[in-house]
């Protein structure tokens, strides 16, 4: 079901890609993220006297010839990263470009999300969805392997862009499912400011938070010539404006709103990314979890 979303081309340009947090957490579990976790792993760390329901090919069989006592070697354990992509389904993310008008910001929000479950699934680690807008709630709670990842992806083919932002009460469910130290991979164009507070609430409440801006191309460059008129798809207001003559004014305010964005969620330690519907999405995604040459693994 995945392949709807990611193509092979894309799939392979995510190889060299991982989910990588900032601060590891030990949790139960095999996964790809450091911790001070004792149990089945890849490294050595220690031994211990054998205990009942201790699994018989842990026991060290050749400290027991020289000892004649059972231990069970213990390693340091990589513990598994809980995932949670949260997905903006406003009525502005219907949005596209003139250019390519069946490629929303929705498609491309699914496609994003697709992508990290794709890693997160690579990686062992556990991961679930959640719709945001003033429709029902909707969400696949966090849980891993393949038939969770065919769960998310039928969740996010299904959802469509329409409403309003929730309201708080609305989103009272996640708090309950999103655990402290989850990453939360928030897609959105961060238009509505109640979006940005959501993030700033989460990285306050020790989640941490990544969050990639989704614009049209059309958004970036204003290739416009003629006059148009500009309609807000959550509220109905409507600006016209001369194509030429609003350009340059129209870019220095998008220069100046997306600096005081990052500004904003940088003073919460919220990394952003933004993704133009006319890029590859895994040029965002590298933005945040690209290997950087000596950088920590975990």
């Amino acid at each position: 079901m995945s392949e709807e979303l990611i193509t092979p081309a894309l799939r392979a340009r995510l190889r060299d890609l991982r989910l990588v947090p900032r601060r590891a957490a030990g949790a139960h579990g095999l996964g790809q993220h450091s911790s001070r976790s004792r149990g089945v792993g890849l490294e050595f760390a220690q031994y211990r006297a054998y205990a009942p329901g201790d699994e018989p090919r842990r026991v060290d069989w050749k400290l027991y010839a020289r000892s004649d006592r059972y231990f069970v070697r213990e390693s340091e354990r990589d513990s598994p990263l809980d995932l949670w992509v949260l997905v903006d389904t406003t009525a502005s993310m219907a949005q596209s470009d003139e250019a390519a008008p069946a490629h929303t910001r929705l498609h491309a929000a699914r496609t994003l999300a697709a992508c990290a479950i794709e890693l997160a699934l690579r990686q062992g680690d556990r991961f679930g969805v959640a719709a945001l807008s003033t429709q029902p709630l909707s969400l696949v709670t966090a849980d891993g392997g393949p038939r969770q990842r065919d769960r998310c992806m039928q969740e996010l083919l299904r959802w469509q862009a329409q409403g309003r932002w929730p309201d708080p009460a609305q989103l009272l469910p996640l708090w309950e499912r999103v655990a402290p130290a989850s990453l939360v991979l928030l897609l959105t164009d961060a238009f509505d400011d109640a979006a940005i507070a959501l993030a700033e609430r989460l990285a306050a409440a020790r989640r941490e938070v990544v969050l990639i801006q989704l614009l049209t191309a059309e958004e970036r460059d204003f290739p416009f010539r003629d006059s148009r008129r500009f309609v807000d798809a959550e509220t109905g207001d409507e600006v016209l404006a001369d194509g030429p003559s609003a350009r340059s004014a129209y870019l220095q305010a998008l220069a100046n709103a997306q600096q005081t964005l990052r500004s904003r969620l940088a003073a919460s330690g919220i990394r952003l990314a933004c993704h133009y519907l006319d890029e590859p999405v895994d040029v965002a995604l590298r933005e945040l979890f690209g290997t950087r040459p000596g950088a920590e693994s975990a």
